[in-house]
């Protein structure tokens, strides 16, 4: 039987982390597929509901991502009728997103196959390894919780 190519690389963590962070996201973008959403789509329909009323341009901070994609994607919920923009009560020249209701009912199922995807990428895991996993990777992440 031949041996796996490029065991040094196959050893490091930063490796694995990646092979297992590959995975997850084609666990999530599956399971969000299924209900007819992208993966950038749900994060920020979720930072809507988490920041709303929000300025489109806080919106893209929030989440990381450059101001153009961030209208392409509203323009993309706000199509499906997910979220809705409005003048800003703070300041009229800006908009501020909201969710509609269907879009919160939307980002309920997402988030809840979301967990199930995840739950299926940790089933090798017991409860217990599952935690400490969880801890382990909050530590080397750089990201606050």
């Amino acid at each position: 039987m031949a041996k796996a190519p490029l065991p040094a690389i196959r050893s490091l963590p930063s490796w694995l982390l990646g092979r297992a962070a590959a995975r997850g996201r084609a666990l999530v973008a599956e399971a969000l597929a299924a209900e007819g959403l992208k993966m950038w789509h749900h994060v920020v329909l979720s930072a809507v509901r988490d920041l709303a009323p929000v300025a489109q341009a806080d919106l893209g901070r929030g989440v990381s991502l450059d101001p153009k994609d961030v209208v392409g994607i509203l323009n993309d919920l706000q199509s499906a009728g997910l979220v809705e923009r409005a003048p800003d009560p703070r300041d009229r020249r800006k908009n501020a997103v909201s969710l509609t209701e269907e879009g919160a009912r939307l980002l309920v199922r997402c988030e809840k196959a979301a967990r199930e995807a995840n739950d299926a990428l940790l089933a090798p895991l017991s409860a217990a390894e599952r935690d400490r996993f969880l801890d382990l990777l909050l530590r080397i992440s750089g990201t606050d919780a």
